[in-house]
């Protein structure tokens, strides 16, 4: 009877708990979603023919990185900044241009309020190589220029060779083909395009308006990013808000499954990085009288502990956010999850690591990338190397990491060596006007798309920024499906004609709407002083 009595409580106790996520799931306020009727753009994003043809100018000039930077062949370096300058004489005209470090390119666009904090745009010109292809063999006339051809649909396998020469700039199928058409010219072009395009309307900001082209982002931005933010710094100058690439649209599908509606992701923060070199040491000498364990072995077991300890997984606030934006488009019982994260909150981790994607927004990821023995069939190695990277989530930092390591090594002969670094990211806020502006822009060209928070997983130039902005958000108005996101550093990359113009609109448009956060910020900056005063 005793036993009845628990049983029928505790089936009482699991009612009530249900009905309370399920409550609770049914009243959670997730992000809403607003939409035009057709779910059409409202504006005409079309990109000129003249456009098209100077951005292939600049994707035929191979401005490519070297891990080296002394090693770099500058001279497209200098081509491609005569050809810029060649290409938008009232940019230049208008515009301060500057070097910074000989190939950093900066461009001032003086406003007509010196006190008003200016706006920075961010890009860069390199591009990483091309396997297998030599440059100096593109000729005039890899050349394709068929800009009324009939758009093709998005790929949807992965590409495995070039269509077209990588440097050749082809434009067939309604797509811009050669390296740096997404990574990163594209940008580039789409900022200097409106700038040129905004000079011959008459319009002039209100505020200073900065442009900063890196040129060796793809190697570590040391000589580029890095210089040009000291350069700003030294000048005592604070941007209101920086804009760089590091976030997409995925289109629907390809980034979660379950939401067939575009995602617009806004980096307000990327991950630091961390490459170690574990050296491991035993005993060494002939194959044909090997120890119980040699070096090799202790490294295997060493890379057996790295994988099978990984990071603790775990939502912070960019993540969260993200759940409440797209929650609503997602079944319920993800919705449940989200919505009652006090008591469900591993079901939904566990649901992310399940795709290395979403794994890797929730924690600090272990990867091996390279592995090292003896040079020879029939030789011990005396010593083992192992390179581990890692990609660390914002709020855990590089010292971290490596106690982490040093503890799994423990009880071996293990050197450890810092290959590189880098800190994660502070995290930009969302509830202010630069973030805001990217909703209002994405709602004329992407009606549909859900815009959401989002942690950046690769390293951009941004992060250098961070002395001298507290507000970076990396993202660009492109839609891309799984395959096309693959072509970035790949084969076949491009870019479509239709993803080229609705770039060019939007930051034409977020150059011109800086007037209206002026005003915000004018209003803010006197509310202050008045407090101020008040209080004085």
């Amino acid at each position: 009877m005793k036993m009845k009595k628990i049983l029928a409580a505790l089936f009482i106790l699991l009612l009530i708990l249900i009905l309370v996520l399920v409550v609770r799931t049914v009243t959670y306020k997730f992000g809403k979603v607003t939409r035009n009727v057709d779910d059409k753009e409202l504006v005409n994003t079309a990109p000129s023919e003249q456009s098209v043809r100077r951005f292939v100018g600049g994707i035929r000039i191979p401005t490519i990185s070297n891990e080296v930077y002394e090693e770099t062949d500058f001279k497209p370096f200098d081509e491609f900044m005569k050809y810029l300058a060649d290409s938008y004489p009232e940019v230049y005209r208008v515009m301060d241009a500057d070097t910074i470090n000989t190939y950093g390119l900066v461009f001032h666009w003086k406003g007509r309020n010196s006190d008003l904090k200016p706006i920075l745009f961010l890009s860069h010109y390199d591009v990483v190589p091309v396997v297998g292809y030599d440059p100096s063999t593109a000729t005039v006339a890899d050349t394709v220029f068929r800009f009324h051809d009939k758009p093709l649909p998005p790929i949807g396998t992965y590409s495995e060779k070039w269509d077209y020469p990588p440097f050749s700039g082809a434009v067939a199928g309604g797509r811009i083909y050669g390296r740096g058409t997404l990574d990163m010219k594209c940008m580039l072009f789409s900022l200097m395009e409106g700038a040129d395009n905004l000079i011959a309307e008459g319009f002039q900001p209100e505020r200073d308006i900065w442009f900063a082209f890196g040129q060796d982002e793809e190697v570590s931005g040391r000589q580029g990013a890095f210089n040009i933010a000291g350069y700003f710094k030294q000048k005592g100058l604070r941007f209101s808000a920086v804009y760089d690439e590091g976030g997409i649209i995925a289109a629907p599908g390809s980034a979660i499954e379950s939401i067939q509606e575009p995602l617009a992701l806004v980096g307000v923060g990327e991950k630091g990085f961390l490459t170690l070199r574990l050296t491991i040491k035993g005993m060494g000498g002939h194959s044909s009288m090997p120890p119980s364990k040699s070096s090799l072995v202790y490294a295997a077991e060493i890379i057996e502990k790295l994988n099978d300890n990984q990071f603790p997984a775990e939502i912070i606030s960019p993540i969260a956010a993200f759940f409440d934006n797209v929650g609503g488009e997602m079944g319920f019982f993800s919705r449940m999850a989200i919505a009652n994260q006090w008591l469900l909150e591993p079901l939904l981790l566990k649901t992310m690591e399940k795709s290395p994607a979403s794994n890797a927004l929730v924690r600090t990821t272990t990867a091996i990338t390279m592995a090292k023995g003896s040079d020879a069939a029939n030789v011990l190695a005396s010593e083992a190397e192992v390179t581990v990277n890692f990609r660390i989530l914002p709020g855990e930092s590089v010292a971290g990491v490596i106690e982490h390591v040093k503890k799994l090594c423990e009880g071996y002969d293990v050197a450890i060596h810092v290959v590189s670094e880098r800190e994660p990211s502070s995290i930009s806020p969302e509830n202010v006007r630069g973030f805001g502006i990217i909703k209002e822009e994405m709602a004329k060209i992407y009606p549909a798309a859900i815009v959401t928070s989002y942690i950046t997983i690769g390293g951009t130039d941004s992060y250098k920024y961070q002395t001298v902005s507290d507000d970076i958000y990396r993202f660009l108005p492109i839609c891309l499906n799984q395959y096309e996101q693959r072509t970035i550093h790949n084969e076949n990359e491009y870019i479509s004609l239709e993803n080229f113009g609705k770039m060019q609109w939007y930051f034409k448009e977020l150059m011109k709407e800086l007037l209206v956060f002026l005003c915000l910020d004018c209003l803010q900056r006197i509310f202050a002083h008045r407090a101020d005063s008040g209080n004085q």
